[in-house]
């Protein structure tokens, strides 16, 4: 299909992480559950999108993250310039999702109305809430609303056939989700609406939230939105890396494909 595209993700840091950190009410079998920070990039016959910007090098020593590759140099690789690149989706405003940004001066940013409130409203001014942002990222995102860079949207819609951005909520009141057409159906990239496969299979939500209502009700959107659980994408789970094969042999470990059929798992259960 013309409007179908091939679907990247493309791993750019890593943290070592236990399973208690990763599940809102801990883990009684606590053991090693590390972490991958991933950008991904949906490109078409007549259009790429890139969503998500990662973060660079300088915020993850702030933040104590292994930093692997500049996001920017890795989609050169798969033929997108940063520079040039004209839409960048953003699923949310934390660290880890719009850093970056500065190198993408010629792009037009997908935002949801709500995640700008939120980033720029009360909740800021509390650790839990406003601890996963980095003041200078939003501020750069005020300044590139002004310069009318910033293409908002109020809930669901579609931005080209075969793309289409869907507002959860839950772990940020702006969070949204990408619904993407591939030669293997539709995936959906979550984002943190669900961190980790775990997450949504065992219906216990990662600890950063803004509602955990809607957590739980975005799994149930992922689901209805995917063409199987083996369409959805979580946003930091490693497995995503052993389950889809690489982009090229150079890009092993760096870039994988989601249109191209994953290797089988157990599923874990509630």
């Amino acid at each position: 299909m013309d409007d179908s595209y091939q679907l990247f993700a493309i791993r750019f840091a890593t943290m070592e992480r236990t399973a208690a950190e990763n599940f809102v009410d801990g883990d009684p079998h606590n053991g090693p559950m590390p972490m991958d920070y991933f950008v991904w990039a949906a490109i078409g016959a007549k259009r790429a999108y890139v969503i998500d910007t990662g973060y660079n090098s300088a915020v993850a020593a702030k933040r104590g993250r292994t930093f692997l590759r500049c996001p920017a140099q890795t989609l050169r690789e798969i033929g997108i310039e940063a520079a040039a690149q004209a839409d960048v989706i953003l699923t949310h405003m934390h660290y880890d999702h719009v850093g970056n940004f500065d190198l993408f001066p010629s792009a037009r940013f997908h935002l949801q109305d709500s995640e700008m409130a939120f980033a720029t409203g009360r909740h800021m001014s509390y650790r839990a809430t406003g601890g996963p942002y980095e003041v200078e990222d939003v501020v750069g995102m005020v300044r590139a609303v002004f310069s009318g860079r910033v293409k908002f949207h109020a809930g669901d819609v579609e931005l080209a056939s075969g793309l289409s951005l869907h507002h959860l909520g839950g772990h940020t009141m702006g969070l949204q989700a990408v619904r993407v057409r591939t030669a293997r159906g539709w995936v959906v990239l979550a984002s943190d609406a669900s961190h980790y496969f775990a997450n949504m299979e065992q219906r216990r939500p990662f600890p950063i939230l803004s509602d955990i209502g809607r957590v739980l009700d975005g799994y149930e959107r992922l689901a209805a939105l995917a063409d199987s659980p083996d369409h959805i994408i979580p946003g930091h789970d490693p497995l995503v890396r052993q389950l889809y094969p690489p982009a090229s042999e150079r890009l092993r470990d760096i870039v994988v494909r989601l249109d191209a059929q994953p290797a089988s798992r157990p599923r874990t259960s509630p």
